[in-house]
């Protein structure tokens, strides 16, 4: 299960015309298995509903009324205390001000006072507001009490003014909550690296050699790394994919860039997760104007490409913050036997073996059929599965290993 299953999320709305923005957040977290619970403040009810927001998350959504109830001496400490994470989004500059001063003046507040839980903003404001001295302070001091912030953005706002205010985009923001849901994870304080995607091989200008590894293998275990708690960088080429939020992107595009990217990211990381296709030939020498057809077939030599796995393991032992290196075959045939001698070689403390001839496994596809491969002679088989649920997986053996 991925960290949002099951995680209690306190959505709070405050009163920005992004709102509706928050919609969408509360129905993609429900939509992964969180728990949502919504509090609207006054201001947000001039934008929104409440009961836009049960329709979406199943659950009766709370407003300034229900905190002059039958509920009202229980209600803010029952929300409260129950929730995994308060996450107010837009936040207001009104809002950043109750909570930087303690103020309780509405549902919202008052129920953030009385949470334990860790608390997220998501700013949302006109130009200027933000880089107001009083909501900057603001933000300062609840920075120092150790809540996270996500934003905002820089773009045009509704007033048509350009600058620094905008609401993060839902999904931005989701990946923002699972940073802070795994802020105490098993990994936390440890450095993962992880490798994904194709290489490219140049052969002039505007062509070269590469292969169909899409990333998203790599792209999911920089996500499960994430959930673990731990602090990511991630090597790829460029694959379309959205990032994951919170870790550092490496671009590159050859199999030289590849290596010497990883070889200056092992130096202070625990961890290397190989799941990058590199490739194994480079063009010997590469046209500098592009190649015309009327020109004749051209005769390209291929030369052996930089081998990153292997280079790596004859420095590991001068790699002293390194613990564990986990590679990948992604092979059409003799697969075990492959993996067995990948894994030898090139001194792995387990391999992720698996058939890409398959129609339902491999490149381009979501799902995966694996075989993990161990150092000592271990072997485990995982049934077809989701490439996100192949990396949670694969992270909590790395966990293990790191113990």
């Amino acid at each position: 299960m991925n960290i949002l299953t099951g995680a209690k999320i306190l959505l709070g709305i405050t009163g920005s015309i992004s709102a509706y923005k928050a919609a969408d957040l509360a129905s993609r977290l429900t939509q992964v298995g969180a728990q949502v619970d919504v509090i609207l403040t006054p201001g947000a009810e001039k934008f929104i509903s409440p009961l836009t927001f049960q329709s979406v998350t199943g659950r009766k959504a709370f407003s300034e009324a229900d905190l002059w109830g039958g509920q009202a001496h229980i209600l803010h400490v029952g929300l409260g205390h129950a929730a995994d994470l308060l996450v107010i989004a837009p936040c207001t500059a009104n809002t950043l001000a109750k909570l930087a001063h303690g103020l309780a003046d509405n549902l919202l507040a008052i129920t953030a006072l009385a949470s334990q839980a860790p608390i997220l903003v998501a700013p949302a404001m006109d130009a200027g507001m933000y880089e107001h001295p009083a909501t900057r302070e603001n933000v300062r001091v609840l920075k120092e009490r150790g809540v996270f912030f996500a934003g905002p953005a820089e773009g045009r706002m509704a007033s048509g003014l350009v600058g620094k205010g905008r609401l993060l985009e839902p999904a931005e923001i989701v990946g923002h909550i699972r940073l802070a849901l795994a802020s105490r994870g098993k990994l936390a304080g440890k450095r993962i690296l992880v490798t994904a995607g194709g290489t490219q091989e140049p052969i002039d200008p505007v062509r070269y050699i590469s292969n169909r590894s899409s990333g998203k293998q790599g792209y999911a275990l920089a996500q499960a790394a994430l959930d673990a708690g731990a602090q990511v960088r991630l090597v790829s080429n460029p694959t379309g994919l959205a990032v994951p939020v919170g870790s550092e992107l490496v671009e590159v595009r050859t199999a030289q860039e590849m290596l010497d990217a990883v070889i200056d990211g092992c130096q202070n990381c625990d961890a290397l997760l190989m799941a990058a296709a590199v490739a194994d030939f480079r063009v010997e020498h590469v046209a500098q104007n592009k190649l015309k057809k009327r020109e004749g077939v051209p005769q390209i030599k291929l030369v052996e490409a930089p081998d990153v796995l292997g280079t790596l393991a004859n420095l590991r032992k001068s790699l002293r913050r390194l613990k564990v290196v986990v590679g990948f075959a992604a092979e059409s045939r003799d697969l075990l036997e492959n993996a067995q001698e990948k894994l030898s070689v090139k001194h792995l403390d387990f391999i992720a073996a698996n058939d890409v001839s398959a129609v339902d496994a491999g490149f381009s596809v979501d799902t995966n059929r694996v075989i993990l491969v161990y150092a000592d002679g271990r072997k485990e088989t995982l049934p077809l599965m989701g490439k996100d649920e192949v990396a949670e997986i694969i992270i909590d053996r790395v966990e293990g290993l790191l113990e």
